[in-house]
């Protein structure tokens, strides 16, 4: 079988959209990065689901090159680890300490310790086509086990009844990727690269169905937050009228010293409010990238 597959050109159609799908899918936590360095702060992002995604693309290629004639997996698996390892690299940039360790030593186990124990298994206990199924199971095995991570937000969504952390265009993006990953296998005749795709498939089905059922319900949640915060305010702007009221016959000097430290007092509380508010904005749209850049690494 050529490069290309000129003797099925299915398998070059399915592969070239597979790539064009998981490009997108590979990009798309750059909104969150460029938050990170225009912040110089990760604000307590992770990185665990960008340093799988790097050891599953290198896993992908390597199987590639063993397997021969899956050219278009080796194409966009080589553009994720760049990427992933860009995004890595902010990561580490502007973490703290603890967090850049933890980080360093995820790194080296999985995508060094973990990569180098599989090369020498197969490069020493397998040979000829027994290579291919054992490193082939080993992908499909990795590949399955991360497709758990959309449940999370698949469950965040029926008990908010909110689609507001899972956006239609990325979920309808990782299930073309899905179809797209599962044709290539299909018409390569290759389980390996088939089977997690059906997961994939099943996950993006159930998406697309949570967004048609609760794409017009409101959030209760940011509601709910927001009550507390106003009424908060208006019984500190009441506390300050009264306290005035009863304090203007005292002493006229007093009366604007205290008008003026309570309301730098609410200033300042609006402030820091409105922080919390941005902060937990990006924490949402984070941990949306999160879950679907695990499920983005499982489509070969």
């Amino acid at each position: 079988m050529g490069v290309f597959s000129a003797d099925n050109p299915w398998v070059f159609i399915s592969g070239l959209l597979g790539n064009i799908t998981s490009f997108v899918v590979f990009l798309a936590p750059l909104p969150t990065f460029i938050r990170i360095w225009k912040k110089k702060s990760t604000q307590g992002f992770q990185s665990i689901p960008y340093v799988v995604s790097l050891f599953s693309a290198m896993l992908w290629i390597y199987y590639a090159f063993v397997k021969s004639g899956a050219f278009l997996l080796i194409t966009i698996n080589s553009f994720g680890c760049v990427v992933e390892t860009i995004y890595i690299a902010i990561y580490i940039a502007y973490a703290p300490k603890q967090s850049r360790m933890l980080t360093l030593r995820i790194l080296v186990l999985l995508d060094c310790g973990v990569f180098f124990f599989i090369l020498l298994l197969v490069q020493f206990l397998t040979k000829g086509s027994n290579r291919v199924e054992f490193l082939g199971w080993i992908c499909v095995a990795f590949a399955t086990s991360v497709f758990a991570a959309p449940l999370s937000i698949m469950r965040q969504v029926i008990i908010t009844k909110s689609v507001e952390f899972m956006p239609f265009h990325l979920s309808l993006m990782l299930t073309f990727s899905a179809v797209a990953w599962l044709l290539y296998g299909i018409f390569l005749k290759d389980l390996h690269i088939a089977i997690p795709n059906v997961l994939g498939l099943v996950f993006g089905i159930l998406q697309m169905v949570l967004y048609a059922m609760y794409r017009n319900h409101k959030t209760a949640v940011i509601e709910e937050d927001k009550v507390p915060q106003h009424t908060v305010d208006v019984k500190k702007l009441g506390a300050v009228l009264n306290s005035e009221a009863e304090e203007i016959s005292s002493s006229e000097p007093q009366i604007h010293d205290n008008d003026h430290h309570h309301h730098e007092t609410i200033a300042e509380s609006c402030k820091l409010q409105n922080q919390s508010r941005d902060h937990d904005d990006d924490h949402k749209i984070f941990e949306l990238h999160n879950s679907n850049q695990m499920l983005g690494t499982c489509e070969a």
